[in-house]
């Protein structure tokens, strides 16, 4: 149930079905007062502010989110962050576009939308690179045309007869993991671009620099999404054109939050995405 303070602009509706942005900008550095884009503070609900894991939180109004009747709660629950990194990943920071080849290093909680963006954008073929068997088996459930073990010797001639002797497009390191992005390099078509997702303080590394300078490959990182990209996904959900039903592996009771957390941590029963209930 949503209360709204006496304060917030325009009211606001009482009762309104909303779900949260996974963080919120500082509102306070010279973008945010010129109400430009990026702001370099974003705070991260859970992390930075409280509000992660409770059965009541205080948000701030800007970073609600309306969804319809239609869209169950826990779908839209995981559409922040889970749904909307690799959304964005995919469409603004990768920019695929259709036809283009993809490769999806980890097909975990954020590697499997990836899939399921890459395929909404045209991508053809999608690559998907992990080495569980169970990850690669749900990554062609999820709408991959290929799922390759990292650890297969013939793994670079596989990506490109897959791709018809070009390489990938766009490749997607979504593990955060050194050998992961020297791989994914070494498998990028000319002109082609590495997108890092997933985090790590190490550093990156390029085994053949000439190489990746003569075919012209540029890295870029990735952090999050914006406020758009949650509400743009909304839409796409209640129209049917993505469908987050299989991503939800389960519900637990919040009380049971630390269960959960080495479930996932574990991979017992191999979840996706699991919905803290009050």
């Amino acid at each position: 149930m949503t209360t709204v303070g006496a304060e917030v602009p325009g009211g606001g509706a009482p009762g309104a079905r909303v779900t949260l942005q996974a963080g919120q900008v500082c509102g306070i550095c010279a973008n945010c007062v010129r109400r430009r884009t990026p702001c370099p503070q974003v705070l991260t609900r859970g992390v930075d502010y409280d509000g992660g894991w409770a059965q009541f939180t205080i948000a701030r109004h800007d970073t609600l989110a309306a969804i319809p009747d239609a869209l169950p709660f826990d779908q839209a629950a995981i559409i922040p962050d889970a749904v909307s990194t690799p959304y964005a990943a995919v469409v603004v920071t990768g920019g695929v576009r259709p036809a283009q080849s993809v490769g999806i290093w980890g097909a975990g909680g954020l590697g499997v939308h990836a899939v399921r963006v890459a395929r909404l954008a045209g991508a053809a073929p999608i690559v998907v690179v992990d080495p569980l068997p169970a990850a690669r088996e749900r990554a062609l459930t999820f709408g991959a045309d290929v799922a390759l073990d990292p650890a297969d010797p013939g793994f670079r001639r596989s990506v490109l007869a897959a791709t018809a002797g070009r390489g990938l497009d766009v490749a997607f390191d979504f593990a955060g993991a050194g050998p992961v992005r020297d791989q994914a390099a070494g498998v990028l078509a000319a002109g082609a671009q590495l997108v890092l997702v997933g985090l790590t303080p190490g550093p990156v590394a390029i085994t053949d620099g000439t190489v990746f300078s003569i075919r012209g490959n540029a890295v870029r990182g990735h952090y999050g999404s914006s406020p758009d990209h949650v509400e743009q996904l909304i839409r796409l959900v209640a129209a049917g054109r993505l469908d987050l039903g299989p991503s939800i592996s389960g519900h637990v009771p919040l009380a049971d939050a630390a269960e959960a957390v080495e479930a996932l941590e574990h991979k017992k029963g191999d979840p996706i995405r699991l919905v803290l209930t009050p």
